[in-house]
């Protein structure tokens, strides 16, 4: 395998300058950076009719390897946070590190840079290796719908056999996450003066319904990776008059599912138990929320999958054997090899990233499973001091996105060079 133009990547430069672009209400701008970087690099990048940002790298014969595919998102949530560079942060404990902070530094601009890292520096000798930047994945995710074949008159355009999806893992290699499903539970009643012994109360209702909610995983079985799925009535509203039998009653649930639990098949399941949980006069009808793409279902990947475990040991080889010294500290030296090989490295360092383990948010990652497909990326949705990503003091820290650069850049060179 050679190493193209990409080796003068400097994802720190791209990270700044990124973090600069507000993408919270309008892409256009940061897909327009993306699209002059990748061609300052000699990438010829397309924009299709969703928004999606497309590259790709086939070898001589891409038929001979896999088909890797590196996906992130570009857009960010709601408000913009400034860029800053802050060379002497006090982290988790730990002081004198290089952040940067402002919106998107983590999610998942900070990502992106990792993967640009990789993508620019491989030239595939075997294989061939897709760019897939989607424009609404904290919103819709009609982009990648439309690139899965989730969207009316789309198909699988991407067809990948494996997938690395950039979002804030701590440089953890993440092989499953939750699904998220949302859902109305609507009870239909017969109204009736309150004082009198008739009609139909919908409220009343609520109570069976409830209890079919608390009970509904009681007797399902909890997944390897991700434990018990969870469900939860988050919004109750019927009612009107205080001295009417109310005719009505609706209540919201919010479903974490787990694999191999479908939106269809959950929607089916919940119906059923909430039409046996109350009374007969009551009407029951459950729908899931309208949206133009599927919802976000959970995937899971084997953490002994080679791609996984080649992942992992990439993080492990990229971190400097004496960690980090840009802050200009001196750190005590650990004259132990820690578990991953790494010598003298402090151990606030070392305990950072390599662990295999699910991801905790629901993500785009969904729409490519069953494929081998892994979450990964530098940065952190909370730390101990609380939220990162989405909240007022996001950050990422320098050092990582240059080690998550250097690992996949390792983890692409494992599967697409030459045998």
């Amino acid at each position: 395998m050679t190493r193209s133009d990409g080796d003068g990547f400097d994802p720190i430069a791209f990270l700044e300058t990124a973090v600069r672009h507000p993408s919270h209400e309008d892409v256009g701008e940061m897909r327009e950076f993306l699209l002059e970087t990748l061609a300052e690099h000699g990438i010829e990048a397309r924009v299709d009719d969703a928004g999606n940002v497309l590259a790709s790298k086939p070898s001589i014969d891409p038929d001979t390897g896999p088909h890797v595919v590196c996906n992130t998102h570009i857009d960010t949530v709601t408000p913009h946070i400034p860029f800053e560079r802050d060379p002497d942060a006090t982290v988790e404990g730990e002081s004198g590190v290089d952040v940067i902070r402002g919106r998107g530094s983590c999610d998942a601009k900070g990502p992106l840079a990792a993967l640009l890292v990789g993508f620019l520096a491989t030239d595939p000798d075997r294989g061939r290796l897709t760019l897939a930047i989607t424009p609404d994945e904290e919103v819709h995710s009609l982009g990648a719908a439309a690139l899965t074949g989730g969207l009316e008159g789309t198909g699988d355009e991407l067809d990948g056999d494996l997938y690395i999806v950039g979002e804030p893992t701590g440089l953890d290699v993440c092989t499953a996450a939750k699904g998220r499903f949302e859902g109305t539970i609507e009870l239909s009643g017969e109204t009736a003066h309150a004082a009198e012994d008739e009609g139909t109360n919908a409220v009343a209702a609520a109570e069976g319904a409830l209890g079919a909610v608390r009970e509904f995983d009681a007797d399902r079985p909890s997944h390897d990776q991700l434990g018990p799925a969870r469900l939860t009535p988050t919004v109750i509203d019927g009612g009107g008059a205080t001295n009417q039998v109310p005719d009505r009653c609706a209540i919201v649930v919010d479903r974490r599912s787990i694999p191999p639990e479908t939106a269809a098949g959950f929607r089916e399941s919940l119906a059923n138990d909430i039409r046996a949980a109350v009374p007969d006069d009551v009407g029951v009808a459950f729908e899931l929320t309208d949206r133009e793409s599927p919802f976000l279902e959970a995937f899971s990947t084997d953490p002994d999958h080679e791609f996984v475990r080649l992942l992992a040991d990439a993080i492990d080889a990229a971190r400097p054997a004496g960690g980090d010294t840009s802050a200009g500290e001196d750190t005590p030296a650990d004259e132990d090899e820690d578990a991953h090989g790494v010598q003298d490295a402090p151990a606030a360092v070392r305990d950072r990233g390599g662990a295999v383990r699910p991801f905790s948010a629901a993500t785009e990652a969904s729409y490519f499973s069953p494929a081998p497909t892994v979450v990964f990326g530098p940065g952190d949705l909370a730390d101990a001091e609380g939220a990162v990503a989405h909240a007022d003091r996001e950050y990422v820290r320098v050092r990582e996105v240059e080690w998550a650069g250097d690992a996949v850049t390792r983890t692409l060179s494992g599967l697409l060079e030459a045998e």
